[in-house]
């Protein structure tokens, strides 16, 4: 059977403890053995992290600690994926460069606020994740985002919708959902899921993140067949 951590925290508003009910009950669905932890200390068990095939990280903000970050980072890097929503991947632990250099990306910016009305381009459609999927509208926060240029998009949506300082320069299309390597690891991000109901009110945005989770956890079976070591060398990046 399969194995997955959902460790979820930080700022309530984003209810991180809804969505990892949420994602804990997709992942159960389809025959994962999910734990579920309001705290970090899972994250400090190298081992532990080592024999799981996906970590949910669903942790607004806050903080991680040097060793917990690290232990992440190498699980990830040796074929354990790693998935997550909205602020509770890409806008957490701002002071960790590492994180975002691992996640694809960091939030800067929601222009508008909550309660903005937009469209999800599905960009991918040779993709397990967004296969077969069509655009949805989305009321929510419209997530202005800084990149990784590696990633590979599966869904856009246009900006500028509402007038801000960003408006002055030309319409861009920021990716909404991606994915990435890490090492051997699969990584997946979607930027839906402000609030708990967004899965609700726009089903595909549940749909991308249940596959996205599948996905990432898949690359667990495909990293047994990899060489760790072309990642690394003696040059330390902590």
């Amino acid at each position: 059977m399969k194995k997955a951590l959902i460790f979820w925290g930080g700022w309530d508003g984003h209810q991180p403890e809804l969505v990892s009910a949420r994602c804990a009950k997709l992942l159960e669905k389809n025959g994962f053995a999910v734990k579920v932890s309001d705290n970090q200390e899972p994250l400090m068990d190298l081992d532990y992290l080592m024999s799981l095939d996906l970590i949910v990280a669903l942790w607004t903000m806050g903080e991680i600690s040097r060793d917990a970050s690290r232990n992440v980072a190498q699980a990830v890097a040796n074929g354990v994926g790693l998935a997550g929503s909205h602020g509770g991947m890409c806008d957490a632990f701002r002071q960790d460069v590492e994180w975002q250099f691992m996640t694809g990306g960091q939030w800067v910016s929601h222009p508008g606020g909550d309660g903005v009305d937009y469209t999800v381009n599905i960009t991918a459609t040779d993709s397990p994740i967004t296969a077969g999927l069509s655009d949805f509208p989305v009321c929510s926060e419209h997530y202005y985002l800084h990149i990784d240029p590696a990633i590979e998009v599966l869904a856009t949506t246009r900006f500028p919708l509402v007038t801000y300082y960003h408006a002055s320069n030309k319409p861009v299309d920021m990716p909404v959902a991606w994915t990435k390597s890490w090492g051997l690891g699969r990584v997946f991000y979607t930027s839906l899921g402000h609030q708990d109901n967004v899965f609700d009110n726009s089903p595909n945005a549940q749909i991308i993140m249940e596959r996205g989770m599948l996905w990432a956890a898949e690359g667990k079976t495909l990293a047994t067949e990899g060489d760790i070591s072309r990642f690394t060398n003696d040059a330390k990046m902590y």
